[in-house]
This record gives C-alpha cells, structure tokens and sequence, in this order.
C-alpha cells in the first residue's frame, strides 16, 4: 500500500454501526467501508461549506422555518449541480486509488448514497448552520 492511501486510511474514523457482512451489495459495502467514514471525517468542512453556501445565497436560510431549512438543505444539493459536484470533490478526493476504481464501476448509484448521505447528515446537524452574532463589549 502506498504512503498516500495508508494515510487516508489512518485518519479516517472508525464508524462501529457501519459494519461489514457477506451478503452485502457492493454499493452497500462501500458505502459503509469508505463513503461513511470519508463523509464523517469530512463533517467539519461540508458543515462550513454549506454555512459559505447560505451566505452567497443571501442568508435567506436564516429567515425560514425548521421545516423549509431542511427542504432547503435536500433542493440545494440536489438542484444546484455546481455545489453538489463540489461537495462529491471533496468526498472523492479523500478516496484511495484502489477505492477510487470501486468506485469509477458504479458511480451514478454511489452518486447517489454519497449525496444522500450528506443531505442527512446536514440536516442532522441543521443548528449549526444558525447565524450566530457574537456581541462584544
């Protein structure tokens, strides 16, 4: 294994629910072997990038109910294809090259996990998004 995939591997988390069985699809296990713990590791950055999305959309989120902030989190990425293809670059460029291969085979359908894993967990984590004003004295 080369240096540059032996790292990735390392400084991916170790996700216990993602387990691995023998009657798994392919997609299935490399949505749990590689997609969730890329996404995990990569949680901080995806959260901070849909903060810069919202603000280069005229922080409209802000003003909008819990129920169409999430429906604004699904439609954004899966309307507007500059940004979903961003967010894809920054889970793929996290993969090995041996994964990026798996990958490659199906990607349309692993597309798809991947962005729908993203949306979910965005969504998860929806409070962070909030626009927080510090006041300083």
């Amino acid at each position: 294994m080369d240096s540059r995939s032996k790292n990735l591997l390392d400084s991916r988390p170790e996700i216990i629910q993602a387990r691995l069985h023998d009657n798994m699809s392919p997609d299935e296990r490399f949505q749990n072997k590689t997609l969730r713990p890329v996404i995990k590791l990569q949680n901080f950055l995806l959260i901070e990038v849909f903060k810069n999305y919202i603000d280069k959309h005229k922080g409209a989120f802000h003003d909008l109910s819990l129920e169409k902030r999430l429906e604004f989190i699904e439609k954004s990425i899966q309307k507007d294809i500059k940004f979903r293809n961003s967010l894809k670059g920054m889970i793929i460029g996290q993969f090995t090259v041996e994964e990026y291969h798996i990958y490659i085979q199906n990607s349309s359908a692993l597309n798809k996990r991947m962005m729908n894993m993203v949306i979910e967990r965005i969504k998860d984590q929806v409070q962070l998004l909030e626009n927080i004003v510090l006041l300083q004295y």
